[in-house]
């Protein structure tokens, strides 16, 4: 097991000393250089705070014998949606993308994706994906190979015009959603939900495509959402009306050419440690994020304890007819108990 406070000191230098430093160190012709393909900015936080310090931990790591190029922005080609099938045909070598972005594909990652299961707790959640990847979600992934799974701080409420404060604000609006699940979140609150990849909402919520979106706040300074939004809505005490699975997954074939030796430097920097790691930095981005909007002028609400509740309730539903959609390709009711008592056992 990896000393936490040793992980957490190495991954701050390496964030430091990134690029110059690490690069330097070592010979400028590593035995593998692989290609990470992603769909967000250069200086989105998931690069900045997650990859390219997960990157520059494999060089180090390695003494200089893999490196990761990271090409963001879908540089290599293609559109969000294709990443996945990239990855999977060895056109990249890596990808970090949104799991509901192919809907379908990941029905059992959903679960940790719905309101009242995701309770807010990023690490915790994170390290129950890790604790049951292996017994309960692995079928779905059979075509790429998991490094790790993680989520974000969970869908807070960016508003372009109008404060929504309880369920029935809802009605009549149309609300970016990012996947199945807050698909089925707003159709339930009786909006019409709009399925995007977050590169395409500034435009959206400026042409009124949509009048506000189901996100978190770490990627609205990336987005400049601020220019865009006004309200900023979440529950009492960081709840959220569920969140987004995200993966970060290798070709098979890339992975299958790594010696056991590198192929152990990747299973240490991607193991529950790291997952601790993916959760700080979450957190620590969101709340960051939120502070950025209010400055420019947006107005932040927490709902009231009673506002909050009138949304759990509203939206318990959701998770039971999640089973029932499910049920007979999945065994639903198992994967949402199992998913509470990991990510209970994970918060404790």
């Amino acid at each position: 097991m990896i000393d936490r406070r040793k992980f957490l000191a190495g991954a701050a230098t390496a964030a430091v000393a990134s690029p110059f430093v690490l690069r330097r160190a070592w010979a400028a012709n590593p035995e593998f250089t692989l290609r990470l393909h992603h769909l967000l900015g250069p200086k989105s936080p998931a690069q900045v705070m997650m990859l390219q310090p997960f990157a520059d931990r494999i060089l180090k790591d390695s003494n200089g014998r893999v490196k990761i190029d990271i090409y963001p922005s879908m540089s290599l080609g293609g559109a969000p949606p294709q990443l996945v099938r990239q990855v999977a045909d060895g056109v990249v070598d890596m990808i970090w993308t949104v799991n509901g972005y192919t809907p379908g594909l990941f029905p059992r990652s959903e679960v940790f994706e719905l309101p009242n299961i995701f309770t807010g707790d990023i690490t915790a959640t994170n390290r129950a994906m890790h604790d049951m990847f292996a017994d309960h979600l692995a079928d779905e992934y059979k075509n790429v190979h998991v490094l790790w799974l993680h989520v974000h701080a969970g869908q807070a409420i960016q508003m372009a015009n109008k404060l929504v404060r309880k369920p029935s604000d809802f009605n009549g609006l149309k609300i970016r959603v990012p996947g199945p699940t807050g698909t089925d979140v707003i159709k339930i609150l009786g909006a019409t939900p709009v399925d995007m990849p977050v590169p395409s909402l500034p435009q959206a919520l400026s042409t009124h495509v949509v009048d506000g979106a189901l996100i978190p706040w770490e990627i609205g300074p990336a987005l400049k959402l601020q220019d865009v939004t006004k309200y900023d809505i979440e529950g009492h005490n960081k709840w959220r009306l569920g969140t987004t699975t995200f993966q970060v997954s290798m070709f098979p074939g890339t992975w299958n050419k790594l010696p056991d030796d590198l192929k152990a430097v990747f299973n240490t920097a991607a193991e529950d440690m790291w997952m601790n790691q993916v959760g700080d930095i979450w957190r620590r981005d969101d709340d960051g994020a939120i502070k950025v909007l209010t400055g420019a002028g947006n107005e932040y609400v927490e709902l009231t304890v009673a506002e909050t509740d009138a949304f759990k309730t509203a939206l318990a539903p959701v998770v039971d007819d999640w089973i029932k959609q499910r049920s007979g390709q999945i065994d639903a009711k198992g994967l949402v108990d199992a998913a509470k008592a990991a990510i209970a056992k994970n918060s404790a």
